[in-house]
């Protein structure tokens, strides 16, 4: 079997490593539930009860931008503020975010599905 040669700042060729190395980390997901959930502004993403890091949403925001997943919308000029919306490519994990919620719902006790976040993801899936 031959070899292909990796694409530049990938560490594997597999399908799953290059998502998991987008989207796998603690909070990308979290940022994209809430674009799901119609957050669109930096002010809103760090109000999640999560309590994300200020420097960590600025950082995945331009990670999921960077891979076509959301788009930023100017709504401010001065000063610069921006709302963010996901792609066609981002929508694709509708169906991925709803599974990790219903698998989420029914193996981890205390959790609790989001019925309007469900309807959404299952709306789009």
């Amino acid at each position: 079997m031959k070899k292909t040669p990796l694409a530049p700042g990938r560490r594997s060729n597999c399908p799953i490593v290059c998502s998991l190395d987008l989207i796998g980390d603690r909070w990308t997901l979290v940022v994209v539930r809430d674009l799901f959930r119609g957050l669109t502004k930096y002010g809103e993403f760090l109000a999640g009860a999560e309590g994300i890091p200020t420097n960590v949403l600025a950082e995945r925001l331009v990670r999921l931008e960077k891979a076509r997943m959301i788009t930023k919308v100017p709504y401010q000029e001065n000063p610069p503020r921006y709302a963010y919306q996901l792609t066609a490519r981002g929508r694709g994990l509708a169906r991925i975010v709803g599974a990790l919620a219903l698998w989420g719902q029914r193996n981890l006790p205390g959790t609790a599905l989001d019925p309007e976040l469900f309807r959404t993801l299952s709306a789009m899936a």
